[in-house]
């Protein structure tokens, strides 16, 4: 169970949102890049960066932190956020130096876009779906779909994708720990690793869902997001590590 901190940017800085809400905002540094680098000193292997402008206005706008994020370290990176054009994924895997992209809104939105990502970089794009209730939300969380995020999953199912991360919105910022049961339905309906995001706020979550994932098929959820617990000192990288390798 890979262990992924998460670093969401705002205006250049890094911050948490509750339950994905852009007005209930905490700020907890001023430089990304010295954060990122704390996480890899703390033994994580890959970084999860989220653009929060870009999600809410379609277009990247925190690239120079980002590049600072990618520069300042040594492990991979993962970014979503903005990403609505072919020319943006190709800046933020060639120029910036990103490893994989993450595209939510134009899964639903342009799904020709995904395809077209994921044939020209195979294995480099994540597919970024986020539920309220179990449907898909878009736009940073701001808009509300019809379509099931279980059927979403299923519809790129032929395409070279490296991972599907799952977030759910209501625990999202929360700490009150993942929405297990969501987690395990879309690991089995999902044709790609699965990446639980959302509601982690102490080891024993994480212990609880790498348990859950042992139960299922090898491979099915292969990483857990920490963000907030990361910041609010519940435990360190190091901590999270220890404990997924125990319950493992």
């Amino acid at each position: 169970m890979d262990i992924i901190p998460a670093i969401d940017l705002r205006g250049g800085q890094v911050v948490r949102l509750l339950r994905g809400e852009y007005d209930q905002e905490t700020v907890y540094a001023n430089e990304p890049a010295s954060i990122a680098r704390r996480w890899q000193e703390g033994g994580a292997s890959i970084i999860h960066i989220v653009d929060l402008d870009g999600a809410r206005d379609g277009e990247m706008k925190n690239a120079e932190a980002v590049r600072s994020i990618v520069q300042s370290t040594s492990i991979q990176t993962e970014l979503g956020g903005g990403l609505r054009d072919m020319a943006s994924i190709e800046f933020l895997l060639d120029e910036l130096g990103v490893s994989r992209a993450i595209l939510g809104s134009v899964l639903l939105e342009k799904p020709e876009l995904a395809v077209e990502a994921a044939q020209k970089y195979p294995e480099r794009i994540v597919l970024g779906i986020d539920a309220r209730n179990g449907m898909v939300a878009t736009r940073g969380w701001r808009e509300d779909s019809a379509v099931r995020a279980l059927e979403l999953v299923k519809e790129f199912a032929s395409l070279p994708i490296a991972a599907v991360i799952y977030t759910d919105i209501a625990r999202d910022g929360t700490l009150e720990g993942p929405n297990a049961g969501a987690m395990v339905e879309m690991a089995e309906a999902s044709p790609f690793p699965l990446i639980a995001s959302g509601g982690i706020g102490e080891l024993s979550h994480i212990q609880t869902l790498t348990q859950t994932a042992r139960s299922l098929k090898k491979g099915a959820i292969t990483g857990v997001i920490v963000g907030k617990a990361l910041y609010e000192k519940k435990f360190t990288v190091e901590e999270a590590i220890k404990a997924a390798a125990a319950a493992g």
